[in-house]
């Protein structure tokens, strides 16, 4: 997998991007799909400020995850429409194809897969914290890797899955487990509740595993304790929070 110019040591000025494609994937989320002349590549995990200008010149900025690895001026971004937001609200349903916006960016460098090594991978995904697993999982597909890897995805309903189809459709190397919270679908084997230890035995990949975890605050925290209570190393742990 080569690695993208990512900007490093320098400053990354910001770019047009002109909005190609909405796709909805939950009742409040979103995919868009951007074309960036000039975008330089980026690595999975990383992503993007966007920023907005009003015709009166007011200007707000948000960041946003990368939901694709990179292929050539195409940047994917996963929006998740906050009520009473001041942007996500307009990103997700109300900005037309074919508009533009600005974004700055490949940025972060700690939470993401290079593709350096063939590992294998435990990904805790929170809601819509899989936007940036989805991207690694996209690569490691593109680059047929065929080391396991693990998804554990946590979700109020089964309503509340982002890529719904592409999970269902995973390639063999890939385990998928959907963790309910609030309301499990019938005959689910497992009920309804927050992840647990249990939810971490038996898994199809080695303990020395490299794990990255994404989701509101209270969700990583609590995975990432369980993740080294179950004897990951610290070191091979990386998070990623939002809210």
């Amino acid at each position: 997998m080569a690695t993208p110019d990512t900007g490093a040591g320098r400053p990354a000025g910001w770019r047009p991007a002109a909005l190609v494609a909405r796709e909805k994937q939950t009742a409040t989320g979103r995919t868009l799909r951007f074309d960036v002349p000039g975008w330089p590549g980026h690595l999975p995990g990383q992503h993007v400020d966007v920023r907005l200008t009003a015709d009166d010149g007011y200007q707000a900025v948000r960041s946003y995850s990368l939901a694709s690895p990179a292929h050539g001026t195409a940047v994917e971004l996963g929006i998740q429409s906050v009520p009473g937001g001041e942007v996500s609200p307009y990103l997700a349903d109300d900005l037309p194809v074919g508009a533009e916006i600005e974004v700055k960016g490949p940025l972060g460098g700690w939470f993401v897969w290079n593709g350096s090594s063939d590992g294998s991978l435990l990904l805790l995904a929170g809601g819509s914290g899989i936007v940036p697993l989805m991207a690694m999982l996209r690569a490691r597909r593109d680059t047929r890797y065929d080391s396991p890897c693990v998804l554990l995805y946590s979700v109020r309903d089964p309503q509340e899955i982002w890529y719904a189809d592409e999970l269902h459709g995973a390639e063999p190397f890939l385990t998928v487990r959907v963790l309910y919270t609030r309301r499990a679908p019938a005959g689910a084997a497992r009920p309804a509740g927050r992840i647990t230890a249990a939810d971490l035995q038996g898994l199809p990949i080695p303990a020395d595993s490299r794990c990255y975890v994404c989701g509101p605050t209270g969700f990583v925290e609590h995975s990432a304790d369980l993740l080294r209570a179950a004897g990951h190393p610290a070191d091979h742990i990386r998070t990623e929070r939002f809210g």
